[in-house]
């Protein structure tokens, strides 16, 4: 029997669509080239751009793209089939590379993507995949102009913000982040690398494919994490939103429309330096866990809305969401108890998906979340951090503007109408409510419970665009002059300057303004009072993006020069298994409270550290309760003082101490010439010495 290559059948792939599609590969073309632009201009090499688009093409999206059509049936164009692709990819790699670690051969993971192709080369029945049968559709060349604007827009920002700023200056949290992936590259199952016998109770996969992706590229991790590794789930999940806006809206109009609000809307800012935040979107490199879940979650929604749900791709992908990012699941279930509630007719797939949800939950919080990372029950909390103590009533109050600063960027969804009641919307529904209300009832040391409201925002925007389509229409001129007194009316009333001290001066501001729309709504239509709130945010929209794309004042150098080299030299010369100790814990000695969120030694080293920075620790998230995790002391005091002890006061006693009694084989540290007498020193420069132990075990 003679097999079709793929590679004449993706020949005639193109050829038989080249006028179909011809017109929505510019854009993509011409964003992937501002990509690459800016990564040669951040000192990104020419070897490492071509190996890492060669496997997210090859290794990622086509495999997965393949298995996403044979499974689901495809989408209805190629551009959702190629962002389901991806994310249907990445949950297939991480699935595999985790026993592929585990069994001491990562690059096993390379043998999921090459069987699928194979299979879908050799088995006449899975030939068919290669040619897209489901095809119906293709984006507009308006559309996807617009959805490549926003990608282009989230490069931009991401070069003025971390491509072009130093390792030493970067975002604070980024040697945490690199830091896992270091361990997630020698160790499965993982633990804290920063505090050794920690747990890791955390949303680690996105680290998992991190770790896999630098083992087959052969790409530093920190050029994954500091400029390639989450662009691709970024750009993905723009296209997925405005999928899922297509498909709930009717058209690629609601599609674009959706991805707008989700990435450009943003609550009204009237008081200078207090936000009644609506979260927003640009979490790329800032979180890789949120965005990792992010693109996961859209192809989640996009499985659930379609006609038929295949339950093996979306089982798939629940299983990588549920450690991805902790927040995605609760909210999904929330979504489907909503409209299992409500339509309690409906058909008997959104049971069977509400049980399959809690099933993965449950495993999830089992398996890795453990002690739930400090989060708790807590109302109001949200705005006790942003205000300080409070009263309840005032609390309260306070909580209440936000929920109308919510208002202002989602009031479309007051336009749904009697489409609120279909089971698509109401997951919807469902999903954002259960973001809004975990931001508000729920608290954390770090305030990480505004992830769930992050979350949701891609839903409500949906949300809001299809009541928008619903809703009796008014003219564009009516909705345009409507707009323009509401930001008009929010540049009155702002107060930049003002003290942000007694909650009435600055309530004030936003009762006139909900007072204002309250007249409107009285009038009649839905739209004039949407087109009002949505002026209302404007003004700010206009300044945060703004912000996104602004370059900074030059930042405080967090790492010191040299430490990079000194933490590549001990990872090249030393074993995944070895412990190191180091004095550096705190950020900026000086200050009153250690800020410990310390990284970089575990970061560069890969390797797992004594005591390093304790911030991100269960064991201080757990004892933070309503205080800042940074008031929070480390929690094994005698541990802390015996390493520290063999730095400041070193003896040959107080140094063999952590060889016997911690295992520890390395020290890294300034530049501390005492320390010779009593370890042999490996490497020094200018600010950084690496010290070997006699014996580590």
């Amino acid at each position: 029997m003679t097999l079709a290559p793929p590679a004449s059948t993706l020949v005639r792939l193109t050829m038989s669509r080249g006028r179909r599609l011809g017109s929505g590969w510019a854009p993509a073309a011409l964003v992937g080239a501002l990509a690459v632009a800016v990564f040669l201009w951040c000192g990104v090499s020419w070897r490492d751009l071509v190996v890492f688009a060669g496997y997210v093409g090859v290794g990622l999206v086509l495999p997965g793209t393949l298995l996403w059509r044979a499974l689901t049936g495809g989408g209805r164009s190629m551009a959702e089939d190629l962002a389901a692709g991806l994310a249907f990819g990445y949950a297939v790699e991480v699935l595999a590379y985790l026993p592929a670690r585990a069994v001491g051969q990562p690059l096993l993971v390379l043998v999921v993507p090459v069987a699928v192709v194979a299979a879908f080369v050799g088995v006449p029945r899975l030939r068919r995949h290669w040619r897209g049968p489901g095809l119906r559709e293709r984006v507009p060349p308006w559309c996807a102009w617009v959805l490549a604007g926003i990608v282009a827009f989230l490069i931009v920002w991401s070069a003025v913000h971390l491509y072009g700023v130093p390792v030493g200056a970067a975002y604070g949290d980024l040697p945490y982040h690199l830091a896992l992936v270091g361990e997630l590259r020698h160790h499965v199952p993982p633990a804290l690398p920063v505090v050794l016998g920690e747990p890791l109770s955390y949303h680690w996969f996105v680290y998992a494919e991190l770790a896999a992706t630098s083992w087959v590229t052969g790409i530093e991790p920190l050029t994954l994490v500091y400029r390639l590794g989450t662009l691709p789930m970024a750009a993905a999940t723009v296209v997925l939103v405005a999928v899922l806006g297509r498909r709930l809206g009717g058209s690629w109009g609601a599609g674009a429309a959706a991805a707008g609000v989700t990435y450009f809307l943003f609550s009204p800012e009237l008081v200078e330096g207090v936000v009644f935040s609506s979260r927003s979107m640009f979490t790329v490199w800032a979180s890789p866990t949120q965005t990792f879940g992010a693109l996961l979650f859209a192809a989640v929604m996009t499985s659930l809305v379609r006609r038929r749900v295949r339950w093996a791709a979306l089982a798939v992908l629940l299983a990588v969401l549920g450690g991805a990012k902790a927040t995605y699941l609760p909210l999904l279930l929330a979504g489907l108890i909503a409209v299992v509630a409500v339509r309690r007719r409906a058909e008997r797939r959104w049971l069977v998906a509400a049980g399959l949800t809690l099933g993965f939950l449950v495993v999830a919080h089992v398996v890795l979340y453990g002690g739930g990372q400090g989060t708790r029950v807590d109302p109001f909390a949200t705005m006790r951090a942003l205000w300080g103590q409070g009263t309840i009533p005032t609390l309260a109050l306070l909580t209440g503007v936000h929920l109308f600063c919510l208002v202002c960027v989602w009031g479309g969804v007051a336009g749904l109408g009697r489409r609120a009641l279909e089971p698509p919307l109401l997951l919807m529904l469902g999903v954002g409510a259960a973001g809004i209300g975990a931001a508000v009832l729920l608290g954390h040391p770090a305030q990480s419970q505004l992830y769930f409201l992050e979350a949701a925002r891609p839903y409500l925007s949906i949300a809001a665009v299809c009541g928008v389509l619903a809703a009796p229409p008014v003219s564009w001129a009516r909705a345009a002059c409507l707009a323009g007194l509401g930001a008009g009316g929010a540049l009155l009333v702002a107060t930049p300057g003002i003290d942000a001290g007694p909650p009435a001066r600055v309530v004030a501001p936003y009762a006139v303004l909900a007072v204002a729309a309250l007249a409107v709504w009285r009038r009649g239509h839905v739209l004039a009072v949407v087109a009002l709130l949505a002026g209302y945010a404007l003004p700010t929209s206009v300044r945060v993006i703004a912000a996104h794309v602004t370059p900074e004042e030059r930042r405080h150098r967090l790492i010191p020069k040299g430490s990079l080299a000194a933490g590549r030299w001990l990872r090249d010369h030393s074993s995944p298994g070895d412990v190191v100790a180091t004095d550096l814990h705190c950020h900026h000695p000086r200050w009153k409270v250690c800020d410990s969120r310390h990284f970089y030694v575990s970061a560069f080293t890969e390797r797992r550290v004594l005591v390093e920075g304790w911030a991100y620790a269960e064991s201080t998230l757990a004892r933070a309760g309503t205080r800042s995790y940074l008031e929070v002391p480390y929690a094994d005091q005698d541990r802390l003082a015996a390493n520290d002890a063999a730095f400041t006061t070193p003896t040959a006693q107080n140094v063999q101490r952590l060889a016997t009694r911690y295992g520890v084989r390395w020290l890294y540290t300034g530049i501390r010439p005492e320390l010779d007498a009593y370890a042999r020193l490996r490497f020094r420069n200018a600010t950084t010495s690496v010290y070997e132990l006699s014996s580590g075990r």
